[in-house]
């Protein structure tokens, strides 16, 4: 299990830029309640070199926020819930689709969701799998970055990956188990973490 430290504080990583590939960054959300706060953020993105936003809130967009501060970025709203249980694969593939175009255009994406927990993370966990990553060696760089991921829909995630990749029967089980016994020894209390962050957030 993964102690946090003495000081460990969510609320500081709830909108820190985490890079996990060149390609690939997390975060929570821009804060549009003051302008000039996701203005700054918004810069750093930009100056880290982020060339696509792919959203996941359901709850939420940015879109015209990004489009007068940032025009030149490509704003992706893929909002979707964050109730716990799995995702569509619907979701999944649109997410797949920005992917490849991210890719090709040799650019880093910001995935985001609120907080940065649960949707993003398991969204960037489903784009690592599809770069040919092992299931662990991906959660361990997403987790490495961002300590308050929780990444809830693994599961749905990797059983996309294995669904639409053909992925052996014996193969797709081991990873599965893998995965299990990852998330057994590195674990996040998600519920405290989302806690903190609000706390913070009522501030």
């Amino acid at each position: 299990m993964r102690i946090p430290e003495p000081t460990f504080e969510p609320a500081l990583w709830h909108r820190r830029f985490c890079a996990i590939t060149p390609w690939l960054a997390l975060s929570g959300d821009l804060d549009t309640t003051v302008a000039s706060n996701a203005e700054r953020q918004l810069t750093e993105w930009v100056d880290n070199g982020v060339t696509h936003i792919v959203d996941l809130r359901g709850e939420w967009n940015d879109d015209e926020f990004v489009a007068e501060y940032s025009p030149l970025v490509s704003y992706h709203w893929l909002g979707t819930h964050d109730s716990g249980g799995h995702q569509t694969d619907e979701w999944y593939e649109d997410g797949l689709e920005v992917y490849r175009s991210v890719r090709a255009a040799d650019g880093c994406a910001m995935v985001h969701c609120h907080m940065g927990i649960n949707r993003g993370p398991s969204m960037g966990f489903r784009w690592l799998l599809e770069a040919g990553l092992d299931p662990v060696e991906a959660l361990d760089l997403i987790r490495g970055a961002r300590p308050i991921a929780g990444i809830i829909y693994a599961n749905s995630a990797l059983d996309h990956f294995h669904r639409t990749t053909g992925v052996d029967a014996a193969v797709a089980a081991a990873q599965h188990e893998a995965m299990r016994e990852w998330f057994r020894n590195d674990t996040v209390d998600v519920s405290w973490v989302i806690s903190r962050v609000r706390q913070a957030e009522s501030y």
